[in-house]
């Protein structure tokens, strides 16, 4: 498994705005990938708006090149979420997935 992260700072007004393009357009693309697994939205405030994290899990690099193309450690920013930001990575960073540890249903 590997995990695709990446984060970006929106102004505090457009934050309902960035979370409904995740969720409506960048999402929905990813969900049609083969190799895709899942994703997720993580935020806190900062000084200047509302950091995002946003991380997806994948099967392969090749489901991962299939989204971003191949100079995949290049942030995938459409201009609508850009006119969002404040400021934003313009690399990703991928992480090899070594060990996960579930809670025990009792």
């Amino acid at each position: 498994m590997i995990t695709r992260n990446w984060t970006g700072v929106v102004k505090p007004e457009r934050t309902n705005d960035y979370i409904a393009h995740l969720q409506n357009d960048t999402f929905k693309k990813l969900s049609t990938i083969k190799g895709f697994v899942n994703a997720s939205i993580l935020q806190r405030v900062v000084t200047d708006g509302i950091e995002f994290l946003v991380v997806t899990y994948w099967e392969n690099m090749d489901a991962i090149r299939e989204f971003a193309g191949d100079a995949a450690d290049i942030a995938v920013v459409p201009k609508i979420a850009q006119e969002m930001m404040v400021r934003y990575d313009p690399v990703v960073r991928h992480y090899e997935e070594l060990f996960t540890l579930a809670a025990v249903e009792s």
